[in-house]
């Protein structure tokens, strides 16, 4: 392939030879990687592949056992993040790292606040904070506590922090994760705005709708090896996924196909008139055994709020939940764990995995605290429990003791998906279960809800992307502004068609129109 890039000018970020261990594997192995002056270049790979290791390296988080990195011709040494914001390198990674309990424009100044005669200038602050804000098209006030904005406006936030210093290199870390069409256009607005400008963007998404729209370059790690560096209008996306797969992209065939339709009968959990806080208004529904109901909604649609109503983590404000036709009062997450009903979060870090504890603590831990503190599961029980939910699930690495922060996003995943199942659940609610992992993670998560229902396991699976919804779902419950708007069946549903139903647009039959 003849680089373009390297014919106009030098790599404004080069990376050679890099290599990092953990111990006797490597998760990075002599890996190279140039990024130019204006250009939107993408990090592609499974989880493992060595993507976040390199981010890490290049931004201080982590140092290289051998290697070097050069910015602007000069090679750098960093210890810490610090160093590389001062010399320019800005980084927004996929879970959001703000302090929730401080204002907007705190957040956007942390750690370098203006000042005044030697204290914070809190207009300056503030100032400085429209400033960013204005730059992303975000309309928030400065003033407001960080925890009172939904999860998309706090990435926004998150990025607007970014970018409001002198940054040479951004790296976006799943930057478009919780945000909606609208919010997505006008984050590529700023990005293309921002390279017209001459910043250099890392891109890491796992959106390949998104790296293609967005994306000048990828670099495809496999193994935390490097595969290579392609031109996007180079390289079929059907190629892109085989190189990061390293086999054949008909291993992500139809689960849809292979879901054995559950038997009709009782329903496992109902609900009527559900509601609960400003987002979820009401919500009937009804889960027989084995069956897989997918929720479809955009960003604020009630989607979360449902998940978390259906499984006692919020109690609802209205409606009647009933288990196995018996009322069910779930006011707490204990409640429903003692129904046998479940719930994964959508956000992994602070409402699911505990990364300093070992994967074998993380799998064990509900099922201890079930049990209660004076019916404690023996060392060998746990250590046996563990081993075979690691099996179970092809948890890689297979090692229960190590730290559980240190695995991959789509393993960190499945020790959850481990976590609950270790309850013996007759049903779990999984809300955007494969956010942020790599296609073949991914796959491997929806195979297994599949192989769960045909066990007789009742699932709600929640999901931003449509044809996930589509490829693991019997039904599908459209949600719409707080309102649980119809119940329709997954098969020959298109796209395209749920899209339309999303959107609220339908023939005068009821169907999805065009």
């Amino acid at each position: 392939m003849i680089d373009r890039m390297s014919t106009v000018a030098p790599p404004l970020l080069e990376v050679r030879g890099a290599t990092v261990r953990f111990g006797v594997e490597s998760a990075l192995s002599d890996v190279d990687f140039r990024l130019y002056p204006g250009e939107v270049h993408s990090l592609m790979g499974e989880n493992g592949a060595g993507k976040s290791t390199l981010i890490k390296a290049i931004t201080g988080a982590l140092r290289l056992d051998s290697g070097r990195i050069e910015l602007g011709g000069q090679e750098m040494r960093f210890s810490s993040p610090a160093d590389a914001q001062a010399v320019g390198i800005s980084t927004v990674y996929q879970e959001i790292d703000l302090l929730p309990n401080l204002t907007v424009a705190e957040n956007i100044s942390l750690g370098r606040e203006p000042r005044r005669w030697g204290v914070i200038d809190h207009r300056a602050m503030r100032e400085r904070a429209v400033e960013a804000l204005t730059a992303l098209g975000v309309d928030v006030d400065p003033s407001s506590v960080l925890s009172a904005h939904p999860l998309a406006v706090q990435q926004l936030v998150a990025i607007a922090r970014a970018v409001s210093t002198e940054v040479k290199v951004l790296v976006l870390d799943e930057p478009t994760s919780s945000l909606d069409a609208d919010e997505v256009a006008e984050l590529f607005r700023v990005i293309r705005d921002l390279k017209a400008q001459g910043i250099a963007i890392v891109f890491v998404s796992h959106f390949l709708d998104q790296v293609y729209e967005i994306c000048d370059r990828v670099t495809v790690l496999r193994g935390g090896r490097l595969v290579g560096e392609y031109g996007t209008r180079e390289l079929l996306r059907i190629d892109l996924v085989e190189k990061m797969l390293g086999a054949a992209a008909d291993a992500l065939a139809p689960l849809g196909q292979r879901l054995v339709e559950p038997a009709e009968g009782p329903s496992v959990l109902s609900a009527r008139g559900v509601a609960s806080g400003t987002r979820l208004r009401e919500a009937d529904l009804d889960i027989a055994e084995g069956e897989v109901i997918g929720v479809a909604g955009l960003l604020g649609s009630g989607r979360s709020e449902l998940a978390r109503a259906l499984t006692g983590v919020d109690r609802p404000d209205a409606g009647e939940v009933t288990v196995d036709g018996d009322p069910a009062p779930l006011s707490s997450p204990r409640d429903a764990i003692r129904r046998r009903v479940a719930y994964s979060s959508e956000n992994r870090r602070t409402e699911g995995i505990i990364g300093d504890l070992s994967v074998l603590d993380n799998i064990t831990l509900a099922l201890q605290a079930q049990r209660g503190i004076f019916h404690r599961l023996s060392t060998a029980r746990r250590r046996e429990l563990a081993v075979s939910w690691v099996e179970a699930l092809h948890i890689r690495p297979a090692d229960i003791d190590r730290p559980v922060s240190t695995l991959s996003g789509g393993n960190q995943q499945k020790v959850l998906l481990a976590r609950l199942l270790a309850l013996s659940p007759r049903l779990i609610v999984l809300d955007e279960p494969t956010r942020g992992i790599d296609v073949g993670a991914k796959a491997e998560i929806q195979r297994l809800v599949g192989e769960l229902s045909d066990n007789g396991l009742s699932i709600v699976y929640i999901s931003a992307e449509l044809d996930e919804v589509l490829r693991v779902a019997h039904l599908v419950a459209v949600m719409r502004d707080g309102v649980l708007a119809q119940i329709v069946p997954a098969t020959g549903l298109t796209s395209d068609a749920l899209l339309a139903l999303v959107a609220g647009h339908t023939t005068s039959d009821g169907g999805a129109g065009a």
